[in-house]
Order: C-alpha cells, then sequence, then structure tokens
C-alpha cells in the first residue's frame, strides 16, 4: 500500500535495527484518513472470506480493526490488556509478551462475544516474531471459532512472526513489509 509506506518513510522514526516508531500516524496519534484506507484495503483483500468478526488487541490494533469493521459491516472485539470490573466473568485469556514494552501481558475477551459459529479476521498494527497474534490465535480456538486469516498493517519481514504463522496454515496479509531498519533507514520488501 503505497500510502502507508510513503507515509512510514515521512513520518516513521528508526529507533534501532528492531524498532519503528509510527506514533505520529498510527498509535498514538492517528492519521483517520490512511486509517480509511487502511480498512479499505483489508475489506478488499478479504472480501468474500465469510468473515463475521474482527478482534485485535488494544491499543494500537484498534483504528485499524474499527475502520475494516466499518468497511466489512461486522463487529469488532478487542482483546484487554487490563483488568476491568466490568469483564470478569467467563472469560477467554492468554498471555502475550510485549518486546517494545518489555511487559508480558494477560489479554481477555469475553465468551459471550466470540462463537464457534464466528469466522475472524485478526487485525493489528504490527507482525514481529507473531506472539500477539498467537495470543489472539489462542482465545479464537478457545471460543471454537475458525480463523479467516490476519491483516497486518506493518511487518517486520526480517522477523519470524509471518513464517511461523504461514506454517500453522494461517493466511497473512501485510500493507507494508520492512524488509530492514539497518542504519537507520527503512526498506520495504517489494
Amino acid at each position: 500500500m503505497d500510502t502507508l509506506k510513503s507515509k512510514i518513510q515521512a513520518e516513521g522514526q528508526v529507533l534501532s535495527d528492531q524498532v519503528l516508531k509510527v506514533d505520529a500516524f498510527l498509535n498514538h496519534q492517528i492519521d483517520p484518513s490512511l486509517m480509511g484506507e487502511i480498512g479499505d484495503e483489508f475489506a478488499r483483500r478479504f472480501a468474500g472470506a465469510g468473515v463475521t468478526k474482527i478482534v485485535t488487541i488494544e491499543a494500537s490494533g484498534i483504528a485499524p480493526a474499527i475502520m475494516t469493521g466499518l468497511k466489512m459491516g461486522v463487529p469488532v472485539i478487542f482483546a484487554r490488556k487490563h483488568q476491568s470490573l466490568t469483564l470478569t466473568d467467563n472469560l477467554l485469556t492468554s498471555t502475550v509478551y510485549s518486546f517494545t514494552k518489555r511487559v508480558e501481558s494477560t489479554i481477555a475477551i469475553s465468551m459471550t462475544h466470540l462463537s464457534s459459529d464466528d469466522h475472524v479476521l485478526i487485525i493489528d498494527d504490527f507482525l514481529a516474531n507473531g506472539k500477539a497474534a498467537q495470543a489472539l490465535i489462542s482465545i479464537i480456538q478457545q471460543a471454537g471459532a475458525s480463523i479467516a486469516g490476519l491483516g497486518i498493517v506493518i511487518e517486520k519481514s526480517f522477523q519470524v512472526g509471518r513464517q511461523e504463522l504461514e506454517k500453522q496454515g494461517y493466511r497473512v496479509e501485510s500493507l507494508a513489509r520492512v524488509k530492514s531498519l539497518e542504519g537507520g533507514q527503512v526498506t520495504f520488501v517489494e
């Protein structure tokens, strides 16, 4: 997706050969026009896949997931990382380690929102080692739901996430595949 790649080049900051900061438009400040385009693109790529729900993880996956849900006409569920007074019973849970935050979190979705009748599209902001995706897959499987695929805004193709997910038979659609962050420069997979 050319618009996204241009935005990454113009406003993204390479903090190391492993970390790309995109908080100017994706995960702190959000560019609504770009999110609309992202929603359109995921809806186009997964059209006809029979998606009944979209699942993401808070917080950075919410904006692209909502726009995709809007375009596809399906509900969006986000896995919560923080305990809530209203989210206590009948939970589907998994744990995920965040490389950038250096913490392990338990994520949860209420059983009332997912069932074996659902065919789920996972949307997330980044794919690196695939830990967040695996945690969401675990929750979806606990509900007995099936998985249509994974829509990723930015993939770090130099890490193993895609390979692990594809090895398990999952469809992965990434809008921008980063080949390298070496030397402070973003290069993309063509």
